[in-house]
């Protein structure tokens, strides 16, 4: 029920609780182990009996191959087989939207930890000092993060640019696939190893994020959904409580600091249970559809994805430790 604000446009738009924030991205995780190990089908052919791209004049079993080592199936087209990268082409594409949402993430955590936020604080072996600065504590795990994403990035795009003008069959050119494929492996690898310790070493500043989701204008939504109760049509709605906005913002006011009377000036639907929607703890509680923000809700979630498995093997349906 940790309660803090949700951003669009980097500016505070509603107010969230912190479970909710952190599902987001178990959302995003599980997609991006369900890419990766749905890209382990692609990989799982035997190209082994192509021969340089015609197959070969020599009396071999590629079935009985590909039973003894172990593979899915066989490659039915030996041209395919050895001019094609595009299991590991979408081996890096996978990778690379998994950088994507943890340098998100690593984005979000730096500025909570800036001292213009302070909502959080990374434990002391996830930092770095400054060289210069002695009262510096920064975020280094989360910047190199954001760093390697670009490399993954560069691994997908030079690969794609090694293949995207060869001619069947095979050209040397790619042979700087390897190369590629094995760096951004390393470079996942490294940072998932260091971002799930990092995420248990925050400690969090409750006080300071409740106290940035109590800006009653974080609630102007709430406003607007409680006119739509009463009939009033949300295009409608919405226009009123912009103008009840720009009324309390003209005459140096909170939203919560106008009275009933004033309100009414804009919003004449408004009534004394108005009064009571600014509240953050009470704004999150109302959202209780469900994946919504409501701690009902987050609580269920959660119950949700503990019983799952974390990703499931396309090819056996066991779960993938």
């Amino acid at each position: 029920e940790t309660i803090l604000p949700g951003f669009t446009h980097l500016q505070h738009a509603q107010p969230i609780v912190l479970g909710h924030y952190l599902l987001a991205y178990t959302e995003m995780l599980h997609r991006d182990a369900g890419r990766l190990s749905d890209c382990r089908a692609r990989f799982n052919a035997l190209p082994l009996g192509s021969g340089a791209l015609a197959g070969s004049t020599l009396p071999i079993d590629r079935e009985f191959v590909r039973e003894q080592l172990g593979f899915r199936e066989v490659c039915r087209n030996s041209m395919d087989a050895t001019a094609d990268r595009d299991y590991m082409i979408e081996l890096l594409a996978g990778l690379a939207i998994t950088m994507m949402h943890l340098s998100r993430m690593s984005e979000d955590l730096v500025f909570w930890m800036s001292q213009e936020a302070g909502w959080i604080e990374l434990g002391d072996a996830f930092c770095t000092g400054s060289s210069l600065m002695p009262q510096k504590k920064n975020p280094d795990m989360c910047e190199l993060t954001r760093g390697k994403a670009g490399r993954v990035y560069g691994a997908l795009v030079a690969l794609l640019s090694v293949m995207k003008n060869l001619p069947l069959c095979y050209n040397r050119d790619m042979q700087e696939d390897k190369q590629q494929v094995f760096d951004a492996m390393d470079t996942v690898k490294l940072v998932l190893a260091v971002y799930a310790p990092m995420m248990q070493s925050i400690t969090v500043h409750k006080d300071r994020m409740l106290a940035a989701a109590s800006d009653p204008s974080l609630m102007a939504t709430d406003l607007a959904e409680w006119l739509v109760q009463q009939g009033v049509p949300f295009r409608q709605a919405h226009h009123r409580v912009g103008a009840f906005v720009a009324y309390a913002k003209k005459h140096g006011k909170t939203l919560a600091q106008v009275s009933l009377e004033e309100m009414r000036k804009t919003v004449p639907e408004a009534t004394e249970e108005c009064l009571k929607l600014w509240s953050p703890e009470n704004s999150v509680k109302l959202r209780n559809t469900f994946g919504g923000t409501a701690p009902e809700q987050v609580r269920a979630q959660v119950s949700f994805w503990k019983q799952q498995p974390f990703v499931v093997d396309p090819e056996n349906s066991d779960p993938v430790v």
